[in-house]
């Protein structure tokens, strides 16, 4: 790998005569000018990590608001920018990135030259393992610098993509990388790493859940107090917004139904009072027909569910007033505060940063490679096959056109679409997963967590396996302590025990589901029988697909039979 070196290292490593016993002694030049020094008094150098100043960069959209009216993802039309951004060939990039952090900059630094350098293929494996542990040290005290408007591009993309050599890229895939937005443009709650650290920072999002209880911080000084006062009120005001739009959502609905039967009603009553003339016997008019006189029962009909709905738009109406109440309540209390933005909460992102290093441990598997850095040698994607944010979005919009319920909670018997928050990691892993179904204090409206590798094999697969791990996370939530009994678990369950199957119910559950959407919407029948009867009635496709499919196969076409047949009973 020597020979393909990148420039900003290549440039820094001067070969150098072989000494008695065969090895070369190597130099490195400074980043900013040609000054030779020695490797070994490397750590003792201060200048090369200086801090120095960089242009800005502009947060992300708020993407904390769920919009209960939206019914699906839009549909991505630019995958990438027509303007790519440079810092790809910025030729201080490198010194950039490492400039100004904690004394893992330096270790990568040393390591890595070394580990480009060696042709040891043994010893390259304890350089790169040494590489994996000084990275992770080296993103802890960098996570929490991600709240910084002002923070250098170079360190954001490394923190992103991983990328801490641009000349470790082909030419085309620098060009690729370059190309793919900087900004959130879709306003949907799909963030990379850095965007991540710096919603948790900003106290715009909560930590994500872990079995150990958290501390709750004191501040020492008053300035510190306002500040965890505020990071407080905006994650209640956050619990408190999701919860007014359910209340509006249910109301607007028993509104609309009110609005329906009120149209109804008064088609029927005009009907009722219209009288035709009786020819000769003018102006008397002719009697209620048959027909008029039927209109009684329908009318009767309209006020009961008229008075009903009456009772229940009245209380939704209270919930809202309710909710409305609260959510105003903690608005007042922010503007108290000043409603100044909350300054980055170190701790906070200390503890976010445990849990992102254990998601990219487990996007990637115990077997597989936990290398932290982007490198060709690793990077096998295709453009469309990439983790990045429009791509992601693309495939979940074409999981829920398969699987509408995909990402749908129901309360009060009606159904919410609420999307989980996604995670785009930068890992060489193949397989997506739910950290969380919802939060854990508020299950009604909160989003969920999933995370998503962004250098997988197959990316549509790695996002399938975290939707799949979502619905099973949420169907065991909502059907409790009788998940083996009731619901989609409790019949797949059942279905599994029946075979006497051994090993994790979930992992069967998830290649199932993969098969469910790559395989079965298409009319190609992979699944048991009954496995295919389970999802069809749990997770079913829209109604059109389903037309297509019972013209492929009389198996679809029976399913579709039982659809009709339970939708004229009470069981359906």
């Amino acid at each position: 790998m020597s020979d393909e070196l990148d420039p900003s290292i290549a440039a820094l490593l001067n070969s150098a005569p072989a000494d008695s016993s065969g090895h070369e002694e190597i130099s490195i030049t400074e980043f900013e000018s040609d000054k030779k020094f020695d490797m070994n008094s490397f750590a003792s150098k201060n200048n090369l990590f200086e801090k120095k100043g960089a242009p800005a960069a502009s947060g992300p959209k708020s993407i904390h608001n769920v919009d209960l009216s939206v019914h699906e993802f839009a549909e991505i039309t630019n995958f990438l920018s027509d303007t790519p951004t440079k810092v790809f060939d910025d030729t201080s990039y490198y010194k950039t990135a490492l400039t100004g952090e904690n004394d893992y900059a330096k270790r990568i630094h040393a390591v890595l030259s070394k580990y480009l350098t060696c042709q040891d293929p043994k010893d390259r494996t304890v350089y790169r393992q040494q590489i994996i542990s000084a990275y992770w040290e080296f993103l802890r005290g960098l996570a929490p610098k991600m709240a910084d408007s002002n923070l250098p591009l170079p360190k954001k993309m490394l923190c992103r993509f991983g990328v801490l050599l641009p000349s470790l890229f082909r030419p085309e895939q620098k060009e690729y990388f370059s190309k793919i937005f900087i900004e959130n443009n879709s306003g949907e709650a799909v963030m990379y790493v850095d965007e991540w650290f710096s919603e948790i920072a900003k106290g715009k999002m909560t930590n994500s859940a872990t079995d150990e209880k958290r501390e709750r911080h004191k501040a020492a000084t008053p300035e510190e107090a306002v500040q965890f006062e505020q990071s407080r009120l905006q994650q209640l005001q956050s619990k408190n917004s999701g919860k007014l739009q359910a209340a509006e959502n249910l109301l607007n609905i028993k509104e609309n139904e009110r609005t329906m039967l009120e149209t109804e009603l008064k088609a029927r009553v005009d009907e009722l009072c219209e009288h035709h003339p009786i020819p000769g016997m003018e102006p008397h008019k002719s009697e209620l027909t048959e027909l008029q006189q039927k209109l009684f029962s329908e009318i009767t009909d309209r006020l009961h569910r008229l008075s009903k709905n009456n009772k229940e738009l009245s209380k939704c109406l209270k919930e809202f007033t309710e909710a409305k109440g609260s959510f105003n309540s903690v608005e007042n209390k922010l503007a108290e505060t000043g409603g100044q933005p909350v300054a980055a909460d170190a701790q906070a992102v200390n503890t976010e940063f445990e849990t992102v290093r254990q998601m990219a441990k487990m996007t990637v598997g115990r077997q597989g490679n936990q290398f932290p850095l982007f490198t060709r040698e690793f990077f096998h994607c295709t453009e469309r096959g990439t983790g990045t944010r429009e791509n992601v979005l693309d495939i979940l919009r074409w999981v829920e056109s398969i699987d509408p319920g995909a990402f749908c909670r129901i309360h009060k018997n009606v159904p919410n679409r609420i999307p989980p928050y996604v995670l785009l990691i930068p890992t060489y892993g193949d397989r997506g997963f739910c950290w969380e179904p919802f939060d854990r204090y508020n299950r009604v409206t909160s989003r969920g967590r999933i995370v998503i590798p962004m250098y997988p094999r197959d990316l549509k697969i790695a996002v399938l396996t975290a939707v799949a791990d979502l619905r099973w996370q949420v169907a065991k939530e909502k059907a409790s302590y009788y998940w083996m009994e009731e619901g989609l678990t409790g019949q797949y369950y059942q279905h599994i025990d029946r075979l006497k199957l051994k090993g994790d119910l979930k992992a069967f559950f998830i290649e199932d589901y993969v098969l469910w959407m790559t395989k079965e919407s298409e009319g190609v029948q992979r699944l048991d029988k009954e496995v295919r009867g389970i999802f069809w009635r749990n997770m079913p496709f829209p109604n059109e697909r389903k037309q297509e499919l019972r013209k492929r196969s009389l198996v679809y076409d029976e399913l579709c039979i039982k659809d009709n047949n339970r939708a004229m009973s009470d069981g359906y």
